[in-house]
């Protein structure tokens, strides 16, 4: 007997006969003699509802009312679900983020996991109940009802998983795995049988959208085997794991692209110490993810500093940012949504030389030209103009040959 998390995504769970077949997905894993522990997302489309409905309430909402309202979402789609296996014969409850006590910071719309405490799904289970817990939500100490962030439920799923010390946690989603490309960009994309936690965590980072990295992170942390797979098919899927020294360090394993940044720019900045912390301590303090950071120093004591952020937080980014610029007497700040970025990630990268220089010439050889650029040991990243973005995916994809196979047993 194995004890397994299942999470279920938005497009698993959309409409009630979608919810019926996850049912009978969670009765079979059961019937097989496997204790199973559901994370359910809310309904596809749900949760963008709700946030147009915050935004359309006030310009700026008040974050603490904001995650009130949009983790509703999961309360639905755990309760039709636990109804549904009721209705099947199959004991269930579900479970909101502060029965189960799914203990968070108080970082309203994007609280970080401090505990879970688990007392009350294990004596669930041992019941013989399949607990179905709502995914992305949590309660601060204080009691007030937080959330986890745009595919927040992932982390629910893989911090249910390390709590319970599960055997592995498997993500269902609409694809059939992690993909060497997004196949609706790419048709030749293959899907990966594994992939490392390293190179997933930078593959969600860049953009692709198959798991939320904070999920990969937790997965990383506690040695959880995350098994990526579609609800829709019984074929396996792609196991997310530690790297295997049987595994082949392949050079790239996938490409990325990314068109949800903007990036923000100071122009004439005072050239001189603690500018930078003066710049980027209150953003941090907001809770705002900056991600590139390009400085150009100029000969006359000023500099040019360009950074990019989320869209989602590039009016709260800008607001900021604004009030320091004036404080510093910087010349004026810049805002630029039209851009993409696209990446090459892979593990193999950090033995081999020449994956920049490819990189660069094939997107020199379609004329697309590089705006900002950023490396690390297994990626290289490229901020673009955001009408390329999906032909720069396209042609690093096949100037890396990943149409042609993968020595990791692509399917």
């Amino acid at each position: 007997m194995a004890l397994i998390v299942q999470k279920y995504g938005g497009t698993s769970v959309g409409d009630l006969n979608r919810i019926r077949n996850v049912a009978r997905r969670v009765a079979k894993t059961r019937q097989e003699g496997n204790d199973v522990v559901v994370a359910v997302s809310a309904m596809s489309g749900e949760t963008d509802r709700l946030i147009q409905l915050a935004n359309q309430a006030g310009d700026t909402p008040d974050l603490r009312e904001y995650d009130s309202l949009v983790s509703t979402g999961e309360q639905v789609s755990g309760a039709l679900l636990a109804l549904t296996l009721q209705s099947m014969g199959v004991p269930s409850r579900s479970f909101l983020g502060f029965q189960v006590r799914i203990l968070t910071d108080s970082a309203f719309s994007r609280a970080r996991i401090r505990r879970i405490e688990v007392q009350a799904l294990r004596q669930a289970l041992k019941k013989g109940i399949v607990p179905v817990v709502a995914g992305f939500q949590g309660v601060d100490k204080e009691g007030n009802i937080t959330t986890l962030g745009r595919g927040g439920s992932d982390t629910t799923g893989v911090a249910l998983a390390a709590a319970l010390k599960a055997d592995v946690c498997e993500i269902y989603t609409d694809v059939e795995g992690v993909y060497t490309t997004d196949p609706n960009i790419c048709p030749d994309a293959r899907k990966l049988t594994h992939i490392t936690y390293d190179e997933m965590m930078e593959m969600a980072s860049l953009g692709a959208k198959v798991l939320q990295i904070r999920s990969v992170e937790l997965a990383k942390k506690y040695n959880v085997p995350v098994h990526v797979r579609s609800s829709f098919s019984d074929r396996p899927g792609t196991f997310v794991t530690k790297e295997d020294r049987k595994m082949e360090k392949v050079l790239v394993s996938g490409v990325t692209y990314n068109k949800n940044e903007a990036r923000i720019t100071l122009v004439r900045v005072p050239d001189r110490p603690g500018i930078a912390s003066k710049i980027f301590t209150p953003i941090s303090d907001a809770n705002i993810v900056v991600d590139m950071i390009i400085q150009n120093n100029s000969a006359d004591g000023y500099t040019d500093l360009t950074f990019t952020v989320s869209k989602t937080d590039l009016k709260r980014a800008l607001k900021l940012v604004k009030a320091t610029a004036e404080e510093i007497k910087a010349q004026e700040v810049l805002a630029d949504e039209n851009i993409a970025k696209v990446s090459v990630v892979g593990a193999g990268m950090v033995s081999h030389a020449g994956v920049a220089t490819k990189m660069f010439a094939a997107l020199s050889k379609e004329n697309i030209n590089i705006l900002m650029i950023s490396t690390s040991e297994i990626k290289i990243s490229c901020v673009i103009e955001s009408k390329y973005g999906e032909l720069a995916a396209r042609v690093l994809h096949q100037a890396f040959g990943l149409e042609k196979g993968d020595t990791r047993k692509e399917v």
